[in-house]
């Protein structure tokens, strides 16, 4: 029967792939296998307290210190659910599957992924708010936009967060303005077979660049319907993140396909999906986060 299938679980691969290549804060889904579920929301991040060295004694025996394991303990909050009604005639009861299936790819593709990036992004935000980080609120020119690029990454540098793996999400109008910097030194890719010219800005420094849609940076949102910026909301014109620094969780938990009789709300097919995930930053890792906005 239909009702027993939860398609969360038999598309698991699939949404898997469609997130990595449409979700553009892809590269910060957590991946660590010491970070572990206590229950369906709840979350626990492993860390180590170690104290330092002393003075070696000659007279023979080590200085013992203390060394201890705590967890940061987090709560998904982000816990959203959507329902279709389909008629009949627009179900092929031969493969449910695909019905299914269909279903999700338009849903993920217009509204899901999207308001994943948003959230995140607005969370980033929230969190560096929280942990008393400071917004910079310079405004990027071509004169400008590499010298302030350089500043964050100096600032990392000085804060010793790891070098490799950084990555920098902009919105398309500073990537323009990177690609027009004055200090950038440009190298065209033409394809000998085609003739055509690449001269996409990929990553700088070993970084790696992330074109994201402005709807997508708005420092907080209205998520009382589909999600929408909120009242007063900041745009968001440059981050720059270490993945190590943030726990960014999302998790498909209920994708079912009601069949008719199956349900009491008229002869069609009842369509259910939720989904429940969150995003914070690591409070001992929190330099690994810079925010440009208006």
């Amino acid at each position: 029967m239909a009702n027993i299938v939860n398609y969360a679980i038999k598309f698991l691969q699939q949404l898997k792939q469609k997130y990595k290549a449409g979700l553009k804060t892809a590269g910060l889904t957590s991946t660590d296998h010491r970070i572990r579920f206590l229950n369906a929301k709840t979350v626990q991040i492993p860390y180590i307290i170690v104290q330092g060295y002393k003075d070696h004694g000659r007279s023979g025996g080590f200085n013992r210190q203390d060394l201890e394991n705590r967890y940061f303990t987090k709560t998904l909050e982000h816990d959203r659910d959507v329902e279709f009604f389909v008629d009949t005639m627009d179900v092929d009861e031969t493969n449910l599957a695909l019905s299914a299936a269909n279903i999700t790819n338009t849903f993920e593709d217009e509204q899901a992924i999207p308001e994943t990036d948003a959230y995140r992004m607005s969370k980033l935000y929230a969190e560096h708010i929280a942990l008393g980080g400071i917004v910079d609120s310079t405004v990027i020119t071509a004169i400008n936009a590499l010298t302030l690029f350089d500043d964050y990454m100096q600032k990392m540098d000085d804060d010793e967060v790891p070098e490799e793996g950084r990555i920098l999400y902009a919105t398309p109008k500073v990537f323009k303005l990177l690609k027009q910097a004055e200090q950038i030194t440009r190298t065209m890719l033409v394809t000998s077979n085609s003739g055509a010219i690449d001269r996409s800005v990929r990553s700088l420094d070993d970084v790696s660049l992330v074109k994201v849609p402005p709807a997508r940076m708005k420092t907080a949102y209205d998520f009382s319907d589909g999600f929408k910026p909120a009242a007063g909301a900041r745009q968001m014109n440059m981050v720059l993140v270490h993945p190590r620094s943030v726990l960014a969780v999302d998790k498909h938990a209920y994708i079912k396909l009601w069949a008719p009789g199956e349900h009491t709300q008229g002869d069609g097919w009842l369509y259910q999906n939720r989904k429940y995930g969150d995003l914070f930053i690591i409070d001992t890792r929190k330099e690994g986060v810079i925010i440009n906005a208006d």
